[in-house]
């Protein structure tokens, strides 16, 4: 009987092994090394920048070496995919801007989305001032650099919610407005603004000089060197309104009509927390963190429904590829079915996953076992292939995404849920509290 047993239990296995010797063959993806190079496109965008910042400084140019990078990647010309961005069902957007030699995907994602949603609410194509928001960003950052006596981070990256703030305070303008270009330049480079700011403020560190208004004067006078003053009012339909009045009258876009989401286990599910990465310097904890798969289920519902989202997550995987415009997960990282919440936490907290980059979701298509999104990317890697666009696979939106913007309306399943859970979770507390 035991002799019976064993024996068909080690037929059952021979054939288990049999069966896993072949079926992965196929579905397994292939990793090798390949040489990266710049195209000439992109060598010419280079020199082009370091000329003009050798010219700035008034010294000599120098084109810098290049040597083939080499690199980890994945065959791809057996992955079932989307080939042109016709293929999704397309939500309204206006075309990809480029970030150009910026750290401003933030805005960039989240300008494009307000633009959306002026298109959906109202069928208006209004292109927007990125360089308006950043701007006043840049001010507030330098504001809270004086307040936490050079504790907090003054650079180039932010978060989405930064541009709800900022329109609430300071509004938005039309791109006819304000280009942020105020030397006719083409091309943003922010380069020699930074340099000249964060010398400027190591000062002040250096030497405690921390009068808040000197220093946001004086940030100001280099913004508006490098970006241009912004405008005190813009004119429309032969009347000039403030900002603010753009924002309310003209756009009609309400900041608090929009919510985020992460899904992190360094907080309980179904409370508001604190997104802790550094380019949310200010502390924010209106990030709804709810399990990855309400989040995920909830970002894609709303696609589905015709809203787009502003994502955010890591762009540095061997599964993200420019010259290919996908973003996908191999199935030698981890395969598709064993992501989970377990999984998606332990990139992030060994750092593996970063708050890379910032796109815009647009577009859905259903292939095969897989859903797509149509990511509209300001950044230099979405500018190869179809320029403006990267494709995301859903085992990568789960994986390595952490964070989205969308209006309320498009999550209304997610948010009453969240509502029931935390609602729940306070009565509970709450008797918890009355037993002690």
């Amino acid at each position: 009987m035991m002799l019976t047993n064993w024996n068909g239990c080690l037929a059952g296995c021979l054939l288990a092994v049999g069966a896993l010797a072949q079926a992965p063959a196929a579905s397994r993806d292939t990793a090798y090394y390949k040489e990266f190079n710049l195209l000439e496109r992109e060598v010419q965008e280079e020199d082009a920048r370091d000329r003009a910042r050798a010219e700035r400084k008034g010294v000599a140019f120098k084109p810098s070496e290049r040597k083939p990078e080499k690199r980890l990647t994945l065959d791809f010309s057996r992955l079932e995919r989307p080939l042109a961005k016709e293929e999704f069902a397309l939500l309204g957007h206006l075309p990809p801007k480029r970030q150009w030699w910026t750290g401003n995907c933030w805005c960039f994602a989240a300008t494009s989305l307000m633009e959306s949603e002026v298109l959906r609410q109202s069928g208006r194509e209004i292109k927007l001032s990125e360089m308006h928001t950043v701007y006043w960003e840049f001010v507030e950052k330098a504001r809270e650099f004086v307040r936490t006596k050079g504790a907090s981070l003054f650079d180039e990256g932010s978060e989405f919610e930064a541009l709800l703030l900022r329109w609430k305070q300071y509004g938005a303008v039309p791109e006819s407005a304000y280009t942020g270009l105020p030397d006719g330049t083409a091309v943003f480079d922010q380069g020699p603004m930074m340099e000249e700011a964060l010398g400027y403020l190591n000062m002040v560190k250096e030497g405690g000089h921390w009068d808040k208004s000197i220093v946001t004067g004086h940030i100001r006078t280099i913004l508006d060197r490098h970006l241009g003053a912004p405008p005190a009012t813009v004119r429309v339909d032969g009347k000039d309104i403030t900002p603010q009045d753009y924002v309310r009258d003209v756009l009609r876009i309400h900041p608090d009509d929009y919510v985020e989401f992460m899904s992190t286990l360094e907080a309980p599910f179904w409370t508001k927390a604190e997104f802790k990465v550094p380019d949310n310097y200010w502390h924010s904890a209106e990030y709804h963190n709810v399990p990855l798969e309400d989040w995920y289920a909830g970002l894609r519902q709303a696609i589905e429904a015709g809203y787009t989202v502003a994502v955010g997550g890591d762009t540095s995987e061997v599964g993200y590829d420019a010259s290919e415009d996908v973003g996908i997960v191999p199935t030698f990282d981890i395969p598709g079915e064993f992501i989970d919440q377990a999984a998606r936490e332990f990139r992030f907290a060994n750092k593996t996953t970063g708050d890379d980059h910032g796109v815009h979701l647009v577009g859905y298509k259903r292939m095969g076992d897989h859903d797509w999104y149509l990511a509209k990317d300001s950044g230099r890697g979405g500018q190869r292939g179809v320029p403006g666009y990267y494709f995301y696979r859903d085992d990568y939106v789960r994986l390595k995404m952490l964070t989205f913007l969308v209006h309320k309306d498009g999550v209304r399943d997610l948010l009453a849920r969240y509502a029931e859970k935390a609602a729940a979770n306070s009565d509970a507390q709450s008797a918890r509290n009355v037993s002690r």
